[in-house]
This record gives C-alpha cells, sequence and structure tokens, in this order.
C-alpha cells in the first residue's frame, strides 16, 4: 500500500499562502525571498500566515543566499530560529548544514534537530549539493529527519528522475527519509512521476508573475538583481495548485 500523497507548496507571503490552501494544498513550506530560492521568513509573516490558513506549516531556515556552509554566526542564527518557530507553533523546519567535503555536517544537524523537539524535519536543496547523496540519504536516516526535498541533485526534478528512483527505492528499503520531490514540479512533471516512480510527495511553488499595481514607475533604479523588475510580483497561483492536486487525487483513488 503506498503512502498517502502529499503536496507541498513553498509560499512567501500571506496572498500565496491563501491562493494554496485554496488550490488544495496538504502542507506549506514558508520562507522569504522565494526568488532566490527562499530565506528565513520573519515571524510576524508566520503569525499572519497561521491566522490565515489552517494548513500545516513548515518553516525554511536559511540565513543567506548560496551555499550550505555555514559560519558560527550564522549557524547560532538557524539554531535561535529552529527555538523561535517551535514556540511560535510551526509543525516542522527545513534545513541542511554541509561541511566544506560537501557532507552532511551530522553535529550541527543533531544540534539543531534537538533543538526542534517533536517538530518535523525535512532535510532541504542542500542534499541536491552534497558530495553523496546515497551516504548522506543514510546518515539522515540515522539523524530521525523525516523529509529530504530534493531534484535527484539536477536543475530539475525531471533531469533528476534517475537518482530521484534510487532514493525512492532506498527509501522502501529502509524505512527512511521521505522523498519529496521539488525543483521544477508541475502538473505535467507529477503525471510523468507518477507512471514511473512510486514518489508520492510533491513540492511546488506554483508561481505566476503579477504586475504592480504602481501607476508611477521610476525604471532603471533596481533594488536587488538588475535582470529583475522591481514592479513584477511573484505569487502562487490556485489554479496550478487545484490541478496538482487533482492528478494526486486521481492518482490515491486507483491505488
Amino acid at each position: 500500500m503506498r503512502e498517502q500523497y502529499v503536496l507541498e507548496c513553498c509560499v512567501d507571503s500571506v496572498e500565496s499562502a491563501v491562493a494554496a490552501a485554496e488550490g488544495g494544498a496538504d502542507r506549506l513550506e514558508l520562507c522569504a525571498a522565494l526568488v532566490i530560492g527562499g530565506t528565513s521568513p520573519g515571524t510576524a509573516l508566520f503569525e499572519q500566515v497561521r491566522k490565515c490558513c489552517d494548513l500545516p506549516i513548515r518553516v525554511l531556515l536559511r540565513p543567506r543566499f548560496g551555499d550550505f556552509l555555514y559560519t558560527d554566526h550564522e549557524f547560532e542564527i538557524i539554531k535561535r530560529e529552529v527555538e523561535i518557530f517551535r514556540e511560535a507553533g510551526a509543525d516542522g523546519v527545513v534545513i541542511g548544514c554541509l561541511t566544506q567535503d560537501g557532507a552532511l555536517d551530522l553535529k550541527r544537524m543533531e544540534q539543531l534537530i534537538e533543538t526542534a523537539g517533536r517538530m518535523k524535519v525535512t532535510l532541504h536543496r542542500a542534499f541536491d549539493v552534497c558530495a553523496d547523496p546515497m551516504e548522506t540519504y543514510e546518515r539522515a536516516r540515522d539523524l530521525g529527519i523525516d523529509t529530504i526535498l530534493t531534484s535527484g541533485q539536477e536543475k530539475d526534478c525531471l533531469t533528476g528522475l534517475p537518482l530521484l528512483q534510487k532514493l525512492c527505492v532506498r527509501q522502501k528499503q529502509t524505512a527512511g527519509p521521505r522523498i519529496m520531490a521539488g525543483a521544477g514540479v508541475t502538473p505535467d512533471v507529477i503525471r510523468t512521476f507518477l507512471a514511473e516512480t512510486e514518489i508520492t510527495c510533491y513540492h511546488l511553488s506554483a508561481k505566476m508573475v503579477l504586475d504592480s499595481g504602481m501607476r508611477y514607475r521610476k525604471e532603471g533604479v533596481p533594488m536587488g538583481l538588475p535582470d529583475m523588475s522591481e514592479y513584477s510580483i511573484y505569487r502562487t497561483d490556485s489554479r496550478i495548485v487545484a490541478e496538482a492536486k487533482q492528478v494526486l487525487s486521481y492518482a490515491a483513488k486507483q491505488n
């Protein structure tokens, strides 16, 4: 018997969280700055999302853009954020620390997991840049990690499908962390995965780009990445979420 299908939606605003819930998402991953891969959200955002949505929330904790080799100060920030969101009532945290050699930093991960207490722990896409994914999977199992979010160490999960298939087999063999396919997930990609793998957990942002409501626009003054318009707003499209959910609901009925 297959595990229950899970559709997790990654959001960085209350508006996107509400849209994900309306579309039928099973769980939220809450972050900030999704356009650069996500960083840690503020507690005020968490509180407002919790107020507006009754879905389980796992909070991404990542102090900056870039790799997952953290300084002592950055690690202490992550550890404190685990404590803050545990106290705030988050259902889980999404974390990951690597060593210089690309291995899972077991000492630091143990500290974070201990601080998390009863919260569920997802190992985020630090997994996708580790040196040995199968070894890292075993270490994650030893740590008691609940879920691994991964693209199969490729730019998107469809390209990474071969490794994801191997990880899914290892999950079944060892009852280890649940594999959650992410990066480039769409309803059509889910259909492909359902036909070719036994993966039951999917992570998507279902982004659409909205035009800002600003009438006066000062062009040529970028606040961040120069190639991005300051007047484009990225939000979750409830229609995409609903289609993905429909695909998984149909698959569940067939099983």
